[in-house]
């Protein structure tokens, strides 16, 4: 029966199967999708759909953290593919695309050469319908449009899908590439390099050297075809800066030459103390008169600001010299 109770115990299942958030929520509006439409063509009680429509899925409180790649890994990541195949020369356009123009994996198997045009004497992939239908023109470097051209041209395809199935003997099969092999060419590439990395880690990656190289951020949220620009500034990971937050080494370690911090000083002169006599602050006046009176010595009573107790003893060499005795 479909009901509150049975939506209620899908989403339970859901969790047991550890699912993240975004998924189950995912599923949990299609449900209400589903609900909705069976409420309108008379298959569902409207009352039971507009219940199971307050269903929502679980809350995830903070953000994750995402996966960018240096400058460095994106060279080294560009090299893994062998150029002498067919395949090798496939995924290199494939992932030159997504590292170079930051497009989605789906962007990626549905693009196609008549995407493929050149406005203000460059080349750009124009008119690409990409997520919640949003169309978008992203530009292309030199070095991603010269691997397309590499692979285009050893596959011999001048039209429809730009990348392609291979089968086992190296030869072009079917139409398009599908997003779940996208996903495992990259991932195997990523435990190639020894970085676990997803295709949408390479989309970060694109944003992100794409602010350090001084590009603007607007133009980086067209790029990548948000809506918000909030959005854009969780892909370059603008907001929590990991060397600023980073706690710096305690002043008494070795790193710091030994010097000591203030904590550290009141234990040591705490002990120091140890062996003074305490006295009230009465006492301690009679004390140092006494004392001074006897001996030559010039004896004051000071409240320690490390033990919190009263002692006699000598005093500061500011005041010392403000008395006349140095």
């Amino acid at each position: 029966m479909f009901s509150k109770a049975t939506v209620y115990a899908y989403r339970a299942t859901l969790e047991k199967r550890n699912l993240s958030a975004s998924s189950i929520k995912v599923q949990m509006s299609a449900i209400r999708r589903l609900a909705a439409e069976m409420a309108d063509n008379g298959l569902l009680d409207p009352q039971t759909a507009l219940v199971i429509s307050k269903v929502s899925g679980p809350r995830r409180c903070g953000i994750r953290l995402g996966n960018w790649l240096s400058l460095h890994q994106v060279e080294d990541l560009l090299a893994l593919p062998n150029p002498n195949t067919l395949k090798g020369k496939r995924d290199r356009a494939a992932l030159s695309v997504l590292l170079g123009a930051g497009l989605r994996r789906g962007e990626l198997c549905a693009l196609k050469f008549d995407h493929l045009q050149q406005r203000d004497g460059r080349w750009v992939i124009a008119d690409l319908v990409g997520k919640h239908e949003r169309i978008r023109t992203v530009p292309v470097p030199n070095w991603c449009k010269a691997a397309i051209d590499i692979w285009a041209i050893a596959a011999q395809l001048n039209a429809g899908h730009v990348f392609r199935p291979l089968n086992k003997a190296g030869r072009v099969t079917g139409n398009s590439l599908a997003p779940g092999s996208v996903f495992h060419m990259v991932k195997s590439y990523g435990t190639e390099l020894g970085i676990p990395i997803a295709p949408h880690d390479l989309r970060r990656s694109f944003a992100q050297l794409a602010h350090k190289g001084r590009a603007a951020l607007e133009q980086i949220q067209l790029s990548l075809g948000h809506e918000s620009i909030v959005t854009t500034e969780l892909y370059l990971g603008v907001r929590q800066d990991f060397g600023r937050c980073a706690v710096r080494p305690p002043r008494h370690s070795p790193r710091s030459g030994g010097r000591l911090d203030m904590s550290s000083k009141r234990r040591i002169r705490r002990r120091s103390c140890e062996g003074k006599k305490v006295y009230i602050r009465e006492e301690a006046k009679e004390a140092a008169y006494s004392v001074s009176r006897k001996s030559a010595e010039k004896l004051v009573p000071y409240h320690c600001r490390f033990c919190r107790q009263w002692h006699i003893g000598h005093p500061p060499i500011s005041v010392q010299r403000k008395l006349g005795y140095r």
